[in-house]
This record gives C-alpha cells, structure tokens and sequence, in this order.
C-alpha cells in the first residue's frame, strides 16, 4: 500500500512538473512588454538583470559598454549576426537597421525565457551600445544576465577601439 501511494506520488510530481515545463516553454512573448530602450529604462541594480550602458542612460547601469571603431549601424549588424549565432536566440523585435533590438534566449534544461534589448547609438570615434539582460521568472538569475551580457560583448571585442 505505502509504495503504491509513493509511486502515485511520483507520478503526480512528475505530471507536475512536466505541465510546468510546457507553460514556460509555451508562454506567449509579448514583444511589446520586453522591447524596452536600455537607455531609457530607468532601473537600478537588481538579482534578475544586468545593463551595461553608457554614462548617459537613465538609472544606474550595473556596468559600461565598452566604445567600437565602427558606425553605430554596422555595430548593430555584427550583434545581430553574433547574438543570433549563440543557441536558443531569437529575436523577437526590433532590427539592426533601426539600431534597436530585442533578443529572447531560453535555458538550456527548462527552457526559461530571458530577455535583452540592445541599443546601437553613436560615440566618440565611432559608436557604443546599451545591453539590457532580464529574466522573465524568478527574484535572482544566479548571475546569468551579467555572464550573458559579458559573453555577448566579448563577441564584438575586435571591434573595440
């Protein structure tokens, strides 16, 4: 009697977990809810995401971009194809050619949905960008957004000047 109950148990858990897995996997995005401007996102330091922008943006970003040797359109162009590149992106808004996108990325086990808007603008000598990185679940990432945003700069480290 006592194993049947435990094996209805484990099969409850497990019916459990794998709806839950399906509803995140399966949740709509709403492009218009995550397309946000990193520059105009007045957010501070948070556990679920990481910005990295220039000293002009609202808020206080968690880190700086660094500054490219290229125009802000041909910067957005090479992120673009970078960032496509990395498993499990899409884009889900927004184009290179108006220097404003938005990426969803999605765990590898589960399939969480994070997401990160990038801005290409000019700068000194050349262009910079905003990175904005932000989970869709949970209060901490674990530090997931800082190491992406991290990764996907270092993509574009032959462009720096």
């Amino acid at each position: 009697m006592a194993s049947r109950i435990l094996t209805g148990g484990a099969l409850a858990l497990l019916v459990l977990a794998a709806g839950a897995a399906a509803a995140i996997r399966l949740a709509p995005d709403t492009p218009e809810a995550w397309h946000v401007d990193p520059m105009a996102a007045d957010v501070g330091p948070a556990d679920n995401s990481w910005r990295a922008a220039p000293e002009a943006a609202a808020g206080t970003p968690d880190g700086r971009a660094p500054s490219y040797s290229v125009p802000p359109d041909e910067l957005a162009v090479a992120f673009d194809a970078a960032v496509l590149a990395q498993p499990r992106v899409q884009r889900i808004a927004g184009d290179p050619a108006e220097g404003l996108m938005t990426y969803r990325q999605r765990s590898l086990v589960f399939g969480f949905p994070d997401y990160v808007s990038v801005r290409a603008m000019p700068a000194a000598g050349g262009s910079t960008l905003a990175i904005w990185s932000r989970s869709r679940y949970g209060k901490s990432d674990f530090g997931v957004n800082a190491e992406r945003v991290s990764t996907w700069l270092e993509l574009l480290k032959p462009l720096e000047q």
